[in-house]
């Protein structure tokens, strides 16, 4: 088998690298690959510092694939990376849904009343405050470009004293202790992740998988267009999961609606697709894939 190569945004040990690794190692979805190539959880990782720069990186080598965070229940939809996706030429193949839960880790032999300063991303800080303001309230709170990069840096520069929010996978990835777990605010906290592949690459999904589909469209600047489009959906026995509209810039009060939806008959979602063609512009499927019910740890 040949060594996978999955690019992701952010240092190795982010949340990214882990939810790839976790969709990967999945044998359940090994089987449902139409290809030799996947070699479980044995994947190389090329880390990109931006998701622009991973586009960039999967647009440059047709055999990569990508994991890009599309959506998380706390902070909502990542509209940039529906429009960067909306504008490559990648095709969804997949999805994974991770539960993030942060730890706070140090150095080996580092106890919580040493910590004199704590480091992470901005966001996975907010995530933390009601810990941060119980349990190290004297201690002074730096944001960091990334939270894996933050206990790297410790680690490197072997900075006592120093504490980074983070996964666990990326605080044993650097060999550091772990001194708390679970220490997000709402525990409620998941993310998912979009699997990406060339758009002219033969799709990696095998067609009797296929239960799930992302398209995105326009509609005509006519009263009840958008509802012709969503009754004729219903109509056709498609589950909508997801709505989301953009504003399209240049046009005003005119949007562009990505819509997700599921189906048990591939040839009468087929049929939908066609129906609403006549009431939807600038149509394209972004990728038809199988939806992924269970949320994995950490």
């Amino acid at each position: 088998m040949s060594k996978l190569r999955v690019a992701i945004q952010g240092q190795e040990g982010c949340y990214h690298e882990w939810a790839a690794r976790q969709y990967f190692a999945d044998a359940n979805v090994q089987k449902e690959f139409d290809s030799p190539i996947v070699d479980g959880s044995e994947i190389e990782v090329v880390c990109c510092d931006t998701f622009q720069s991973e586009f960039e990186a999967l647009a440059a080598d047709s055999t990569l694939l990508g994991v890009v965070a599309i959506e998380n229940t706390i902070a909502g939809n990542l509209l940039t990376n529906h429009e960067l996706l909306r504008n490559s030429q990648l095709q969804i193949i997949g999805e994974h849904r991770l539960h993030i839960s942060h730890v706070l880790c140090a150095l080996p032999g580092t106890k919580l009343s040493d910590v004199v300063e704590v480091n992470s991303h901005p966001i996975a800080l907010l995530q933390c405050q009601a810990f941060l303001r119980s349990s190290l309230s004297k201690a002074k709170v730096v944001e960091m470009a990334d939270t894996a990069g933050s206990a790297k840096i410790i680690k490197e520069k072997q900075l006592q004293g120093h504490a980074a929010i983070c996964s666990e996978y990326a605080a044993n990835l650097y060999g550091m202790e772990i001194l708390a777990r679970g220490i997000e605010t709402n525990k409620r906290n998941f993310t998912r992740f979009l699997i990406l592949q060339d758009k002219f690459a033969p799709s990696l999904v095998k067609r009797a998988d296929v239960n799930k589909a992302s398209i995105d469209f326009c509609v005509r600047h006519q009263q009840g267009s958008l509802t012709k489009v969503l009754t004729i959906l219903s109509f056709y026995g498609m589950n909508l999961t997801k709505i989301q509209s953009m504003p399209i810039i240049g046009r005003e009060w005119e949007y562009r609606f990505f819509v997700d939806l599921t189906f048990s008959d591939y040839i009468q979602y087929r049929k939908a697709l066609d129906a609403i063609l006549p009431f939807a512009t600038d149509f394209q499927i972004l990728g038809e894939y199988k939806e992924k019910t269970e949320i994995k740890d950490k």
